[in-house]
C-alpha cells in the first residue's frame, strides 16, 4: 500500500524533533482527519540552516514531514517557498490518493513558516531603518 520510502521516513523520521530558539514555529493540524504538523526552521545567510518537525498522525503525514524537512535544509528561503506538494509526494515515492492530504499539510506548514520568516525580516528592516534615522 505505501511505497519503501514512505515506511522509511515513518519507520526512521529525519529531523524528528523541535529546535531551540527557530526562526520559525508553526503547527497546523488537517480539519478533516485531524493529523497536526509541527514545522521549526532556522536560517542563516538567507538559507534554511536546520529544519525539524513533529507530527501527529497517519504514516503519511509522518512521513512527508520527515521528507520535507530533508528538501528545506540548505535551500534559499526563495528556493523553498517554490516546493510544492508533488515535490514531497516524489520525495517519498508516492503516496496514495487518499493519502495526498499529508503532503498537502506539509506544503501548508512550511508556506506558513516562511510567511513568519518573512514577517520577522520585514518587522527587523523597520526597526533597523528608525534606528538609522534616529
Amino acid at each position: 500500500m505505501y511505497s519503501p520510502q514512505v515506511l522509511d521516513h515513518f519507520q526512521n523520521p529525519r529531523n524528528a524533533g523541535d529546535l531551540p530558539n527557530p526562526d520559525a514555529n508553526v503547527q497546523l493540524e488537517n480539519p478533516a482527519c485531524g493529523d497536526v504538523l509541527r514545522l521549526t526552521l532556522k536560517t542563516a545567510a538567507n538559507r534554511i540552516a536546520e529544519a525539524r518537525f513533529k507530527a501527529k498522525g497517519c504514516v503519511p503525514t509522518m512521513a512527508c514531514g520527515s521528507a520535507l524537512t530533508e528538501l528545506l535544509i540548505g535551500k534559499t528561503l526563495e528556493e523553498a517557498s517554490k516546493l510544492q506538494r508533488e515535490d514531497v509526494i516524489a520525495k517519498v515515492g508516492s503516496l496514495p490518493q487518499a493519502s495526498t492530504h499529508a503532503a498537502h499539510l506539509a506544503i501548508e506548514a512550511l508556506s506558513a513558516a516562511l510567511r513568519q520568516i518573512n514577517d520577522r525580516q520585514m518587522s527587523d528592516r523597520r526597526i533597523s531603518d528608525r534606528q538609522i534615522s534616529d
